[in-house]
């Protein structure tokens, strides 16, 4: 299920939270955030590759490049068992920005976007068959877990789009992580 969790920026009190999709999708389009559920059904092995995700997905590939001319198009995906997990985790749970908007589609498992605009930060949990698209320059921040099981696709009008611009703030370190999330608001 799709949660979406508003904080003041100082993370006191307690959240609104949205489960409807359709909800959740309005409170994001005034911050001008695409938030869509698109269809999974596509059978995809546990361990598909790049390659073969891309493939199953090629129709909704190519109806964003048709509409955004997309220059990198990659596939992210990680398991529990990854050896580098908490590597990988750790890399993006900073706040930061990126110089190109950035897409992701969710085509299995779950992440936590972390968006602060103005005063307020919008906990986005994402699962299987939810498209994000946080605009460029949007501070921002991303958790999976400590056991991150997903697999997205992303899309950048910039081939180097993905690189973060790191902010310096702790902000992050603030709020619930994807576990604690999860737990209190989507158990």
């Amino acid at each position: 299920m799709s949660v979406l969790a508003i904080y003041p920026d100082t993370a006191a009190g307690n959240p609104a939270v949205h489960t409807d999709h359709a909800a959740i999708a309005a409170q994001l389009r005034a911050l001008g955030v695409q938030f869509e559920r698109w269809p999974t059904d596509r059978p995809l092995a546990a361990d598909a590759d790049e390659a073969a995700v891309k493939t199953a997905y090629a129709a909704e590939i190519e109806r964003l490049n048709a509409d955004y001319g997309f220059q990198s198009v990659d596939v992210v995906a990680l398991r529990p068992d990854n050896p580098k997990r908490a590597e990988f985790r750790a890399k993006f749970l900073a706040e930061h920005t990126h110089a190109d908007f950035e897409v992701r589609f969710f085509v299995d498992g779950s992440g936590l976007f972390y968006l602060h605009v103005g005063d307020k930060v919008y906990c986005v949990l994402c699962e299987k068959g939810d498209l994000i698209s946080v605009p460029a320059n949007t501070t921002h921040w991303f958790d999976m877990g400590a056991a991150p099981d997903f697999k997205c696709i992303r899309l950048f009008v910039i081939p180097d789009g993905w690189v973060g611009d790191f902010t310096g703030s702790d902000i992050a370190t603030r709020f619930p992580g994807f576990d604690e999330f999860v737990a209190t608001h989507a158990a």
